[in-house]
């Protein structure tokens, strides 16, 4: 997936949903409002699906937008929970079709990169998010928010190995992992931000500058048996 930056010309107003890891998230882009971006975060392990449409209603009556104004639905598509990301994919296809509008998918890893990159685009970074039984679901990504690979599942020390390569931003629920388990001998990271959930105005920020929106979205799953990753992608700058 290339992601290219915001678009400035043509507004834009994106309904954002982020139910992938800890947190029922919803938002609304306005590319021509001063202060961009109405969300609302619920911190929440299970229970998604019975938050999310109330979540989605408050939201857009804050920004005083109707779904007859959207132009495109954003989701994150995953890696994530199984059930999560089932609850905001669907959730997404169902407006797109009832309002006509596209539906984009953004994967977990870009998002919860993105913020890190619009404050620094130097060095690299690594986006992980905990598979569990030491294993890790990561993408690492280069100075700029260039992907240096599409996201995978791999084991904690191969997670490590991959953020040894230079000096490195580590980011995700994951993030503490790795720290704890990072070798006495080797340089430490350069941040850690054990961040439980993306920012979903960050998804939002992503699916506005989506260029595909022909896509199918479809829940992004890297387990053993069903992994099929989506081509990795550059993050936006500001």
């Amino acid at each position: 997936m290339m992601v290219g930056r915001e678009p400035r010309s043509n507004r834009l107003r994106v309904l954002a949903i982020d139910t992938a890891l800890e947190a029922c998230s919803a938002a609304i882009l306005d590319t021509e409002r001063e202060d961009g971006v109405t969300s609302r975060s619920l911190p929440m392990v299970r229970g998604h699906a019975e938050a999310l449409v109330p979540l989605i209603a408050a939201v857009m009556s804050e920004a005083n937008v109707g779904f007859a104004e959207l132009d495109r639905i954003a989701v994150t598509v995953g890696p994530g929970s199984f059930t999560g990301l089932r609850v905001g994919v669907a959730a997404a296809r169902g407006i797109a079709l009832a309002t006509g509008r596209p539906a984009v998918g953004v994967t977990t890893l870009a998002a919860l990169a993105a913020p890190f990159f619009a404050a620094d685009e130097s060095g690299a970074l690594l986006a992980v998010i905990n598979a569990r039984h030491d294993r890790v679901y990561m993408q690492l990504f280069g100075p700029g928010g260039c992907s240096l690979g599409a996201p995978r599942l791999a084991s904690t020390l191969n997670a490590i190995h991959a953020a040894m390569a230079g000096p490195t931003r580590i980011v995700g629920n994951a993030a503490k992992l790795i720290e704890e388990a990072w070798p006495d001998d080797e340089q430490r990271p350069l941040l850690v931000s054990g961040v439980p959930a993306p920012d979903v105005a960050w998804v939002a920020r992503l699916g506005a500058a989506a260029d595909d929106l022909t896509a199918p979205v479809r829940p992004l799953y890297l387990g053993d048996a069903d992994a099929h990753p989506q081509e990795a992608g550059i993050l936006p700058r500001r």
